[in-house]
């Protein structure tokens, strides 16, 4: 299947896996693959997205917001628990952070490379169920639009018809219509044939 990618759409799954080791993210999902559209505007859906509204800042602060990111160590719950025993978390961080500096302990140290048959994936690197759904959508996303290759409007367009991920969530929750959306990116494909 990636053989019928073109370099655009390479560059999106390129990307998505970056941001999802930024995020520190131990699987790709749908919103890694939102955040790479819309983290580089020479890319064919980055007018369609960025058009509906949608900013690559919003919308990473979201996905933040909702599943976590590099500097987040505890979930709200963990923080609740320990606030219910009388322990401040915020306190705890800024006085780690006095200590130790800002980034000392939010940064794990790099594991040693492993060779060989039983090297692990590297982390952030691996694409979840949802996203590898995505990307074959895209691929008949293109059959259907009668397209010989593959790219990132396609990869747009498997997002939207999966439609239940985090990435259609943060659209939606963004105020934007996946049939709009949908609608547009058809549009666009359309307009640059």
């Amino acid at each position: 299947m990636f053989e019928r990618f073109t370099k655009d759409a390479r560059e999106v799954v390129v990307r998505a896996q970056a941001e999802g080791r930024e995020l520190r993210h131990p699987v790709i999902g749908t919103e890694h693959l939102l955040l790479a559209m819309l983290a580089d505007d020479t890319n064919s859906a980055y007018p369609v997205l960025h058009a509906a509204g949608l900013r690559y800042d919003q919308v990473r602060a979201d996905v933040v917001r909702t599943v976590g990111g590099a500097n987040r160590i505890l979930t709200d719950d963990d923080a609740e628990a320990l606030k219910a025993i009388g322990i401040d978390l915020d306190a705890v961080l800024a006085s780690v952070e006095r200590s130790l500096g800002d980034e000392s302990w939010t940064t794990p140290p790099p594991e040693p490379e492993r060779k060989g048959l039983f090297r692990r994936p590297q982390r952030g690197t691996r694409f979840g169920p949802r996203a590898r759904k995505v990307l074959e959508l895209s691929l008949r996303e293109a059959i259907r639009l009668k397209h010989r290759e593959i790219n990132a409007e396609h990869i747009l367009l498997g997002l939207i018809r999966e439609g239940e991920g985090l990435a259609a969530q943060v659209v939606v929750g963004a105020g934007v219509s996946l049939a709009d959306l949908r609608s547009a990116a058809e549009d666009h494909l359309r307009n640059a044939a």
